[in-house]
C-alpha cells in the first residue's frame, strides 16, 4: 500500500456551508476518504468554532479536530456577487452540506427542490437540530439542549436530580455528523445507480434518540427508566469504577455468572462470596450494590492499581484504567498501532489521529487545517476570476 493509492472519494467535490461541529465533522470524514471539501466561511471571522478557544498552539481545539484536509473560501453569502461564485461551485460539485440556522438555506434559494432543478446530480445534506417539519422545526438547537431533549441527561450522571451530567464531548453533534456522513456515502452509491442526486435531512434529535435505544426500551410502556448511576452501569454490577490502594481507579466490567465466580476466587481471593445469596445473580448484586461495593473497595485497599490489573488480567476479567486526556495522548495501544500522524496548520505541525477503520487498500488523507480564506485565490481562479477581479471582490467584502 502506498500513499498514492486511490481513495474511495477521489474526484468527489463537497461544498459546505458549515459551522460548529455536526457538519464540519461530517465533511472531515468525507475529506479523509479523498473528497475535495470546499469550506465556505464568513469573511473576517469564519466558522465561529475558530474562536471557541486557543488551546492548540493558538488555534481552537474543536476547529483543529474537525477541519483538516479542507479548503477555506471566504464568501459573504448576503452579497449579490457571492451568489454567482457559490453557484459556480455548485455547478461542478457532487455534494452540498449545510447546517445553517433553520430555514436560512431555503431563504437563499438553496433548498433541495431549487437546487435539484438546476443541478439534478447534486446531493444535498441538510443538518439541523430537529429536522424539517414539526413544531420544533425552527427551534434553536445546541448540543447540550439536544442531550436534554433526547433524554440523554436523564440517564447520565449521579442518582440525584442535581447530579445529572452532560457528556464530556459533543455527543449529539457527533451523532448527527456521523449519520450525515453515512447518508452522503449512501446517496453517492444511489446516484451511481439512478444518475440523480437526493436529499438527506439529518436531525440531531433523531440521531441521539437512535443512540438511546437501550434505555428507551428498558422503560417501554411506562416501566421505570434505568436510574442514573454515575460511571457505573445502571443495571449490571459490578460494572464501574473502584479505587485502589495507591489512589488509582480501575474500571471493572463483569457480565455473567462465570466471571463473577472467577472474580471472587482469583481477584478478591474470597471464593465463598460467590455463593452469598445477596450476590448470587446479577439482579441481586445490583440490588445490594452498596454492600458489594464496600467489599470490593476493602479487597482492593491493600493493592496498587498495577496489582489489581494483574489479577484481573490473569482471571480474564474485563477491565480498564481510567485515563485522563494526557493518558490518552500517551496510550500505548495507539502508539503500538501507529495511529498518530502530523498535519500542518497555520500554527505549524500538529499531531492528528488517523480515522478509525483502517483499510488495507488506501491511506486516509491527512492534509493541513486551513487558515481562514487560505484557498480563496485558488478557488476563484478556477472559476475564472482574474487577480483584478479578486482584488475588487475583496475590497467590496464579498470574499
Amino acid at each position: 500500500m502506498t500513499q498514492s493509492a486511490p481513495r474511495p472519494l477521489d474526484g468527489i467535490t463537497v461544498v459546505s456551508l458549515e459551522h460548529a461541529i455536526a457538519a464540519p465533522f461530517c465533511t472531515r470524514q468525507l475529506a479523509d476518504l479523498g473528497a475535495r471539501v470546499i469550506k465556505i466561511e464568513r469573511p473576517g471571522s469564519g466558522d465561529f468554532a475558530r474562536g471557541y478557544d486557543q488551546r492548540v498552539a493558538g488555534l481552537a481545539s474543536h476547529f483543529v479536530w474537525t477541519n483538516r484536509s479542507k479548503q477555506s473560501l471566504t464568501l459573504d453569502l448576503k452579497q449579490a456577487e457571492a451568489d454567482g461564485i457559490l453557484h459556480g461551485l455548485l455547478a461542478k460539485a457532487d455534494v452540498l452540506v449545510q447546517n445553517l440556522a433553520p430555514g436560512a438555506a431555503a431563504r437563499m434559494g438553496l433548498s433541495f427542490e431549487a437546487l435539484h432543478a438546476r443541478y439534478p446530480r447534486l446531493i444535498v445534506c441538510d443538518i439541523s437540530g430537529y429536522g424539517e417539519g414539526g413544531p420544533y422545526e425552527k427551534k434553536k438547537a445546541y448540543d447540550l439542549l439536544i442531550q436534554s431533549e433526547g433524554g440523554f441527561l436523564s440517564v447520565t450522571g449521579g442518582p440525584g436530580e442535581e447530579q445529572m451530567a452532560k457528556a464530556g464531548c459533543s455527543v449529539a453533534d457527533i451523532a448527527a455528523g456521523m449519520y450525515a456522513y453515512t447518508g452522503v456515502l449512501s446517496a453517492l452509491l444511489l446516484r451511481d445507480r439512478t444518475g440523480v442526486g437526493s436529499r438527506i435531512d439529518v436531525s440531531m434529535l433523531e440521531s441521539l434518540v437512535e443512540w438511546m435505544g437501550y434505555p428507551m426500551y428498558y422503560a417501554y410502556d411506562g416501566a421505570p427508566p434505568p436510574p442514573r448511576a454515575g460511571a457505573s452501569h445502571s443495571t449490571i454490577y459490578p460494572y464501574g469504577p473502584f479505587p485502589t490502594g495507591d489512589g488509582g481507579t480501575i474500571m471493572l466490567g463483569l457480565q455473567n455468572e462465570r466471571e463473577w465466580q472467577v472474580f471472587c476466587e482469583q481477584v478478591l481471593l474470597d471464593p465463598a462470596l460467590a455463593s452469598d445469596p445477596r450476590f448470587s445473580a446479577n439482579f441481586r448484586r445490583s440490588e445490594h450494590r452498596e454492600v458489594l461495593r464496600q467489599i470490593i473497595v476493602d479487597g482492593f485497599a491493600t493493592l496498587s492499581l498495577d496489582e489489581v490489573v494483574a489479577r484481573l488480567e490473569a482471571a480474564q476479567i474485563a477491565n480498564a484504567r481510567v485515563n485522563d486526556m494526557h493518558g490518552v495522548w500517551q496510550h500505548p495501544q495507539l502508539a503500538a498501532r501507529d495511529r498518530w500522524r502530523q498535519v500542518d496548520s497555520p500554527s505549524g505541525a500538529l499531531p492528528s489521529l488517523l480515522p478509525p477503520g483502517r483499510n488495507s487498500a488506501f491511506t486516509p488523507r491527512m492534509d493541513p487545517v486551513p487558515g481562514l480564506g487560505e484557498h480563496s485565490a485558488v478557488i476563484l481562479e478556477e472559476l475564472g476570476f482574474s487577480r483584478d477581479d479578486q482584488a475588487r471582490l475583496a475590497a467590496a467584502g464579498v470574499v
